[in-house]
Order: C-alpha cells, then sequence, then structure tokens
C-alpha cells in the first residue's frame, strides 16, 4: 500500500516537473520574480548578521576596576585571585598607580603638572576584557565586583551595548517586516498563477470527478507545482545574494586598502539557505492550497 502511494506521488512529481520544463519562459518568469523578492530580506538578514560578527571581533567588552587608594598587595593579590574566578573574564590585566599617571600625561601632553602634585593622585586598577555574554550578565559581574571592600569604583560603559543591541533589535524588525509583505506577494502571485492553471484545466477536473477523482488526487499536482515553483525561487534568491556579497566584497577589498585594512563578508551559510528553500517552497505549497482550496470546489461535474 505504501509503495502504491509513493508511486503515485512520483508520478505525479514527475509530470508536474515536465510540465514547468513545458512553458520554461513563463516558468522562468515567475520563478525569478519570487526569487528576487525574497533576496531582499535575505539580503538585509546576512548583512546584518554580518555587522553583529564584526561588531562582536573588534568590541570585546571591557570593565575597568578601580582599587582604593590606600590599597595595599594584600588586597590586590586578593582581588586578582577573585577576578580570575569569573568565567566571563577571558583576560586581566593589572595597572599600577604609577604607569597610570605617566599614560595620563602622555595623552594629556602636560608632562609639568607631575612637578605641581604633591603625590600620585590615581587608584592602582585593573582592566579586564570580558567574554560576550549577555548585558545583563556583565551588570550583574559589576554589582558584584561594587560590593567588595577593596575595590572604590567600576566603571564599565554598556551604554554602546545596548545601543548596538538596539540597532540589531530595529534591524530584525524590519527583516521580519520585510519577509512578512515578501511573503504575502509570493503567496498572492502562486494563488493567481494556480487559479489560471484551474481554469485551463477546467474540463479535465470535471472528467476526473466523474470518473471518482477524490479531490486530494485532483489537488495533488498543482501543490506539487507550487512547491516546485517555490523551491526554484528559493535557488534564485540563493543565488542573487551570493552573487550580491561576491560583489560587495570585490569592491570592500579595494576601499579598505586604503586603511591596510582587510575582511571579507560572510555570505548566505549553508544552514541558512536550506532554511531559505525549504521556506519558499512552503509559501509556494502555501499558495497553491489556498488557491486550490478556494477554486476547486466550485466546479462540479454537470
Amino acid at each position: 500500500m505504501t509503495r502504491v502511494w509513493l508511486m503515485q506521488h512520483w508520478f505525479v512529481f514527475v509530470a508536474t516537473f515536465k510540465r514547468l520544463l513545458a512553458t520554461p519562459i513563463t516558468s522562468l518568469l515567475s520563478v525569478i520574480i519570487m526569487g528576487v523578492t525574497l533576496s531582499v530580506p535575505v539580503s538585509i538578514y546576512v548583512l546584518v548578521e554580518n555587522l553583529q560578527a564584526i561588531a562582536n571581533e573588534r568590541n570585546s567588552p571591557q570593565m575597568s576596576i578601580f582599587l582604593k587608594n590606600d590599597a595595599e598587595q594584600a588586597d590586590i593579590d586578593k582581588i586578582r585571585h577573585d577576578l580570575e574566578q569569573y568565567p566571563q573574564i577571558i583576560e586581566l590585566e593589572f595597572i599600577t598607580k604609577d604607569i597610570a599617571l605617566q599614560q595620563l600625561l602622555e595623552k594629556s601632553e602636560l608632562p609639568d603638572i607631575a612637578i605641581n602634585l604633591p603625590r600620585n593622585p590615581l587608584p592602582d586598577a585593573f582592566v579586564i576584557t570580558l567574554s560576550k555574554n549577555t548585558l545583563e550578565s556583565l551588570k550583574q559581574l559589576q554589582e558584584d565586583l561594587k560590593g567588595k571592600s577593596e575595590i572604590k569604583h567600576v566603571q564599565f560603559d554598556s551604554a554602546w551595548i545596548e545601543r548596538f543591541s538596539a540597532l540589531l533589535e530595529l534591524g530584525y524588525s524590519i527583516i521580519l517586516m520585510i519577509t512578512m509583505i515578501s511573503s504575502v506577494a509570493i503567496i498572492a502571485v502562486m494563488f493567481n498563477t494556480i487559479r489560471l492553471q484551474i481554469a485551463t484545466k477546467h474540463d479535465e477536473i470535471e472528467i476526473s470527478k466523474l470518473i471518482g477523482a477524490t479531490d486530494s488526487f485532483i489537488r495533488r499536482p498543482f501543490l506539487y507545482f507550487g512547491a516546485l515553483q517555490g523551491l526554484a525561487g528559493g535557488v534564485i534568491a540563493w543565488l542573487i545574494v551570493l552573487l550580491l556579497f561576491h560583489l560587495i566584497n570585490e569592491q570592500l577589498v579595494l576601499f579598505l586598502r586604503f586603511y591596510e585594512m582587510e575582511f571579507l563578508l560572510e555570505s548566505l551559510s549553508t544552514e541558512n539557505g536550506l532554511s531559505l528553500l525549504f521556506f519558499s517552497t512552503w509559501l509556494g505549497w502555501l499558495g497553491a492550497r489556498l488557491s486550490v482550496s478556494n477554486h476547486l470546489w466550485r466546479i462540479e461535474p454537470q
């Protein structure tokens, strides 16, 4: 029984594929429209993912921990030991008050000011580089360190992380809205395509019903037609994104040479590409399903 069912589906699949090839121009135009429509949100998504990866790579969050002015070596050793226990901390640097003053004077270009200072006003400090955890966990770490008696102040500039996170959320919201609009457009195109197919096969469908064909049997070729067109549209969208980012990378390499920098944007990954094909196939099938459900019941044998 299962073998018969599989053979029926295979026969319908092959027949539908041949029907697509029988009208190459019409099928190609529909597939290109679907591919171009899908490539817009996918390209924006890949671009946002690249921006996030670049920002994470080049902007590891840092936190400055200033000890009290009267901190002794035992206090410094204790804080160092405590900091080494936190998994969020991936790099630890201790800066003495003398080095901190020297760096400050070099940056301010006012070395003579040190002559008028009765003592070094700067504290010893630790500068820690943090792993890319969530903002909430990093803020929790900041609060934990503030509670230690040897520490006077903990400085953590979370503003840029919050701004960048908000920017990413805005980007993903835009992608979601464009994807929804594109999906509705693809479903509408497929809905109309299947409607025309049903209209041209009106007599064939009527005869099939007369000889006892079920609705699922009559519906099956149209669903395969929509799914195949959706799959082909996803392939076109994937190719467009690959070509687009290839051209962008060529220009990016030329531009970054002036700044002695070098990096390339990553195109659509294989995992995301397969998700795109699945989604586009589902959109084609859904458009065909809605169209068949709306029009097939109106055809009854006379």
